[in-house]
């Protein structure tokens, strides 16, 4: 077995990717309204994944969501953000297509603003 060939034989039997991302579409985070929000979102199928190189600098009941073109879609909230830094996943509500949007907020529901977004390309 050649090296290229062993090399595809390992990637389709292993359980859990290799590498981080990779098989949805991906953003950079840029932080708004004076909050500082770095690192990669994925949009995967029914999943957002904030990937190891995420961070944020704090507030008061921050929740990743889904926007389009510059606007917070509310029906697309997932959850409250789990962390201030690292990786972590979120599953889109039922009856809301992914696809549909091309942007990855963190917001804070309590003062209705937005804290960071992710546009994906």
């Amino acid at each position: 077995m050649d090296r290229r060939a062993f090399l595809v034989a390992a990637l389709a039997t292993t359980a859990t990717p290799l590498i981080a991302g990779g098989h949805g579409r991906l953003g950079t985070f840029a932080g708004v309204n004076n909050h500082v929000v770095t690192g990669t979102a994925e949009i995967a199928g029914t999943e957002v994944n904030l990937l190891d190189d995420f961070t944020f600098d704090g507030a008061p009941d921050p929740k990743v969501a889904l926007g389009k073109d510059g606007t917070y879609d509310p029906a697309t909230i997932m959850a409250p953000l789990a962390s201030d830094a690292g990786a972590s996943s979120y599953t889109v509500p039922e009856g809301i297509n992914s696809d549909d949007y091309n942007e990855v907020w963190i917001w804070c529901e309590r003062f209705n603003v937005g804290l960071g977004v992710a546009p994906i390309g």
